[in-house]
């Protein structure tokens, strides 16, 4: 692999000094007004700063070619775009309802190049903010310096994670079986990784104001054009572990039509070996079939043992999905929007439909991980019922 270029590394200082700087200020700027949604007119000279600044830059790299570096370089450089676009989309130098083709003509150009070379989506990704953003000295990547936007960096970080050892612990059952004594095992590690998923949520939920991560931290995730096309924001859900959890333990499954557009559409927001591990889980049978196939193995202690502690990590995979929705969507999305004036409500959300809409299909979801009974969907609550009473 190449050594990282002069350019490259004078981008990223400056992503991590000076953009930094300038975002921050325009967050204090917007933060002095009763419309605190409110953009328009505020900073114009740091604005003209931030696109000016990042453009000499880019243009930069764009004649440099520097498409050679390998996948990690490729990847952090995306990023470095992705994160300059986003948040010229956020002080709105470029909004996607006004245009026609994305006004940041060379980070377009070398978004597009770099994500279409490495099989990702051409703008900054979930990753580049938590697991695959590198510290320098104790620092990493940001938007700012808000301490509410460091707050939901790290506990998002520690979530994912979190999720992520779940899921590969559930993963190793499948080639051992549900009736392997060390598959008892790899339940525990789930079990408490998803406790450790609610615990960390819970402190993040009492600890980050709603209204700075509402209108200083949210809309640097909204869906900003590339060229010619709108993509939708970095979503907090855009790796493999969760769709993991939910189809090994089989809460949701990939032949179901609003799941499996949930999975195609996030497919190149996700890390390649992501896309990979996923579409493999895709075939498997779920460990919940497993165990309804082996009810006339009841009275083995195996499956007492097995299924007790299978059940207990789908409980608590529901809690998650429970817990987030009922904090972090009402507190930090439905409820502050209610407080919105009415001309930004069409901007609220990142993952671009209509906030209504957004929060019916997340209600849905919310309801399919914790198997909670309901006529108008397919949920797993009777079979979680029949194997709870083979339990006794």
């Amino acid at each position: 692999m190449k050594p990282v270029t002069q350019n490259t590394q004078a981008f990223d200082d400056w992503l991590r000094g000076r953009f930094v700087e300038l975002n921050s200020r325009l967050e204090s700027l917007y933060r002095q007004q009763a419309d605190r949604a409110n953009v328009a007119g505020i900073g114009d000279t740091e604005k003209q700063q931030l696109e000016e600044e990042g453009r000499v830059l880019i243009q930069a790299l764009l004649e440099e070619g520097n498409t050679d570096q390998g996948f990690d370089s490729a990847f952090d450089l995306l990023g470095n775009v992705g994160l300059y676009m986003a948040a010229c989309r956020r002080h709105e130098i470029t909004e996607p309802s006004r245009e026609t083709r994305s006004p940041l003509v060379e980070a377009s150009a070398l978004a597009m190049h770099i994500g279409a070379s490495i099989g990702v989506t051409p703008r900054f990704a979930t990753a580049h903010l938590t697991t695959h953003n590198r510290a320098h000295n104790g620092l990493y990547k940001r938007f700012t310096d808000l301490p509410a936007e460091k707050l939901f960096v790290d506990y998002n970080t520690k979530g994912i994670l979190a999720y992520k050892r779940a899921a590969d612990a559930l993963l190793k059952i499948e080639p051992l079986g549900i009736s392997h004594p060390i598959s008892h095992d790899l339940l525990r590690v789930a079990k408490q990784a998803l406790q450790e998923v609610i615990d960390s949520n819970t402190y993040l939920f009492n600890a980050l104001d709603a209204d700075d991560f509402f209108y200083c931290v949210r809309p640097y995730y909204k869906p900003y054009r590339v060229g010619s096309v709108v993509y939708r924001g970095a979503n907090a859900g855009d790796f493999a572990g969760i769709n993991v959890i939910d189809l090994l333990l089989g809460l949701c499954a990939a032949n179901e039509p609003s799941y499996s557009q949930m999975l195609v559409d996030k497919f190149l927001y996700m890390m390649p070996e992501d896309q990979l591990i996923l579409r493999d889980c895709m075939r498997r049978t779920s460990l919940m079939d497993d165990f309804l196939a082996a009810g006339e193995q009841r009275d083995q202690d195996w499956y007492r043992h097995n299924l007790a502690l299978f059940l207990e990590v789908c409980e608590l995979h529901g809690q998650t999905a429970i817990q987030h929705h009922n904090q972090l969507v009402e507190k930090y999305i439905a409820e502050p929007a209610q407080k919105m004036e009415q001309q930004h409500l069409d901007k609220v959300t990142a993952s671009g439909p209509p906030l209504q809409l957004l929060l019916d299909s997340l209600e849905k979801l919310k309801d399919r991980r914790a198997a909670l009974p309901r006529s108008d969907i397919h949920t797993r609550y009777h079979d979680l019922q029949q194997l709870k009473a083979t339990l006794g």
